[in-house]
């Protein structure tokens, strides 16, 4: 059995991740400082056999006894909310943290793959985003911990493959969405969505013509998958090209939740990128890999998750406290 360490594996998508290496017949290692994360994602699995759990934070030591084939690296702040609240722990995550397991895959002889971010590319001036773009980021601006942790995530991973000769991937992860999003996160699509639950006006910040690409969960947990197990080492995108901009996705949420809310608009924040969409040609011609669950399909399914969820959860305005991790 082959064993895998998943960091963030409490988090939307490492807990998606759980899921599919325990369904692919993997021993799954959990592991999580839950800043952001949350246990009911990854509950299910503690009666397994094969899943076990670490309550760690990476940027600290990170000691796994017993051999390790595979490290996702899925630890990190991922929402504007989260990354302007707590700016200094989401660059030591990308960089303490980052360094640790880099050390422990060298160790351990596993392969590592690490989740970077289309936000490496800023707010572009290159429009659709290819690997080979180096980006427009404001270093010293409220996103930049957020960028800046991903881009030396990114060099420091290369620096370990071509000296160290550890074997790495990354993955550029684009706008991911689906069951176990965090409500109130700041993201669009948890926001419209608990917005409409809630019978409060949609509110956009610009004019609502800045534009993103939304991936199922599901095609983006294939993707990385594929990743995974090819031989590139070079950064591929992972997202759905598929465009659209935010004041007509609004409408969409309107009409897909039946209600009759107002759209409000507020003014945008600094450097929120005003065009979001992959180049994807990397993922189709090394792993056969495209987006596969339409828009219309996958934000059902994330409506019918965000509509099973109690009115206490709903209500909540502050999602998480973060008073006892700042130092």
């Amino acid at each position: 059995m082959k064993r895998i360490l998943i960091t963030g594996a409490a988090g939307f998508l490492g807990s998606h991740l759980c899921d599919r290496f325990i369904k692919e017949g993997y021993y799954v290692i959990g592991m999580d400082n839950l800043i952001t994360g949350d246990l009911k994602n990854i509950e299910h699995l503690f009666k397994l056999e094969s899943f076990e759990f670490y309550h760690h934070d990476i940027t600290k030591f990170v000691h796994v006894p017993g051999d390790l084939d595979y490290i996702l690296h899925f630890a990190s702040p991922a929402s504007p909310i989260d990354y302007l609240k707590i700016p200094i722990q989401t660059l030591k995550v990308g960089s303490l943290g980052t360094h640790n397991l880099l050390g422990l895959a060298r160790v351990k002889k596993a392969r590592i793959l690490i989740a970077s971010t289309s936000e490496v590319y800023g707010d572009p001036l290159v429009h659709p985003q290819t690997e080979e773009y180096y980006g427009n980021v404001n270093t010293i601006g409220p996103r930049g911990v957020y960028d800046e942790a991903k881009r030396f995530q990114e060099s420091i991973t290369m620096a370990y493959h071509t000296f160290h000769g550890v074997e790495t991937r990354i993955v550029r992860i684009f706008n991911t969405y689906g069951p176990r999003m965090r409500l109130n996160d700041g993201r669009v699509i948890p926001a419209f969505i608990g917005q409409a639950l809630r019978g409060e006006d949609l509110t956009i910040f610009g004019d609502g013509m800045q534009t993103r690409s939304f991936c199922y969960v599901d095609d983006q947990v294939e993707g990385i998958f594929r990743l995974l197990h090819s031989d590139y080492v070079y950064p591929v995108n992972i997202g759905n090209p598929d465009e659209i901009t935010i004041k007509d996705f609004a409408e969409e949420i309107i009409k897909l939740t039946g209600t009759n809310q107002k759209v409000v608009y507020h003014p945008l924040p600094i450097n929120d990128p005003l065009q979001r969409q992959p180049d994807t040609t990397k993922a189709k011609q090394l792993l056969g890999w495209e987006a596969k669950v339409n828009r219309a399909e996958g934000m059902k399914i994330t409506y019918d998750y965000f509509k099973s969820l109690s009115k206490e959860e709903l209500s909540k305005e502050e999602h998480k406290d973060f008073s006892n991790y700042i130092r």
